[in-house]
């Protein structure tokens, strides 16, 4: 039997992501980051966080000449 990952609510989401609920809303009303309706509810999938934890990331320096 296949193990399915239900969907985060906005405030699982906000604290997923190390934001608050109002940012998240935010992201949301302007299309930032994906989410499924479910009649008035709001859900995130957590590929979508892996998503936007994978677009912010800015890769470290790498380091030339020992300095």
């Amino acid at each position: 039997m296949e193990t399915r990952i239900k969907p985060l609510k906005v405030s699982e989401a906000a604290e997923a992501l190390g934001l608050s609920v109002a940012c998240v809303r935010a992201w949301i009303a302007s299309r930032r980051i994906g989410f499924v309706r479910l009649g008035r509810a709001i859900r995130i999938p957590h590929a979508e966080i892996e998503r936007v934890i994978e677009a912010g990331t800015v890769p470290a320096r790498v380091r030339r000449n020992g300095h």
